[in-house]
């Protein structure tokens, strides 16, 4: 059973440098076998209200948003919103996957790109990879991942635009894919970013580009029928390497038309209570059933980003998720 409404949003300051915090004995174990907590469609505290619609949309959507926008267009934000912080408060709040889902406006002359979900954002790209930067220089020993995604509109040469911005933002912070990326080493070479990029062409040409990162997309409404996909992907065995279980729910045309009043938040936030129990049910580590990134919507709602941080106590290296005799009381975290 879904449980109330919650409406709190918080952001837990002292998450903001867990992971120079974890114990020494999960320094050497990969990060793609620990367990992270990410956003889902992190940008969309900031859509662009008066945007046009995404050439990704249906034509449908295209045609009554631009007849009916006074109708429409609130229906679009209310399901579009994922988010309410700010990259910088996710950030701080512990979040280390952030999903960048990254477009090019039809018919703009410029090489200006925005993040997307429906609409387009307020902010350009550009401006946001200097606000991570910006934060990771003083959070010296956390790692970000940032999946770039979606590409809609994007050609060669606004792809080469891109990752000439990546690569001259984050300059030596950008950990090459040849590395296995665990704790010591990135501290060791002054690694804070992992870029995974949805486009092999691209990812074949440039070493500190690291291929697509799985997701693990429900697109379920209720949250029973969620939890049972992500317990059959489980059962089908993990990716070798970074992955991410996402515990957000998706409307459908039906959903919207019987909940005229609701929105993704309500949608999301009535859900907390169950996702919140399967959460901290999991074990992070490389065996068949183990999870690694875990991502929300409204992150900073209830504890969710405080429950996947604290999975890693379950981990007693060499690494066995299934292990209830894992340690869970015996590693503890400095400041959590």
């Amino acid at each position: 059973m879904e449980g109330p409404l919650q409406t709190s949003v918080h952001v837990c300051h002292e998450n903001g440098r867990w992971m120079s915090k974890l114990p020494e004995k999960l320094w050497d174990i990969p990060l793609y076998n620990l367990s992270l907590p990410g956003s889902h469609d992190t940008m969309t505290y900031c859509l662009d209200k008066n945007s046009a619609v995404s050439g990704n949309e249906s034509k449908l959507v295209e045609i009554l948003n631009k007849f009916m926008p006074c109708i429409v267009r609130p229906i679009i934000m209310k399901w579009s919103i994922t988010q309410v912080l700010t990259v910088t408060e996710q950030l701080e709040a512990g979040v280390r996957y952030l999903d960048f889902r990254i477009a090019h406006k039809a018919n703009d002359p410029s090489m200006n790109l925005y993040f997307v979900h429906m609409v387009y954002t307020t902010v350009v790209v550009q401006d946001i990879l200097w606000e991570v930067l910006k934060w990771l220089e003083t959070h010296p020993q956390e790692v970000v991942i940032l999946a770039c995604r979606n590409f809609d509109g994007l050609n060669k040469k606004l792809h080469c635009h891109l990752i000439a911005c990546i690569k001259e933002i984050f300059q030596c912070k950008l950990c090459p894919r040849n590395v296995v990326p665990t704790l010591r080493t990135m501290w060791q070479h002054g690694y804070q970013v992992i870029v995974s990029y949805e486009e092999d062409v691209e990812v074949e040409k440039h070493c500190e580009l690291w291929p697509a990162i799985p997701y693990w997309w429900g697109n379920r409404t209720s949250t029973h029928a969620l939890i049972q996909y992500l317990e059959r992907m489980k059962r089908m065995g993990r990716p070798e390497k970074f992955f991410v279980a996402g515990i957000n729910l998706t409307e459908n045309l039906r959903y919207i038309l019987l909940h005229p009043f609701g929105s993704l938040k309500d949608m999301t936030l009535r859900s907390l209570p169950c996702l919140k129990i399967w959460v901290r049910q999991q074990y992070p580590g490389a065996q068949k059933e183990c999870i690694n990134i875990i991502a929300g919507d409204f992150i900073g709602n209830d504890d969710f980003v405080r429950d996947v941080i604290e999975l890693n106590t379950k981990i007693n290296p060499p690494l066995d998720c299934h292990s209830k005799a894992a340690g869970t009381n015996n590693i503890s975290f400095s400041a959590l």
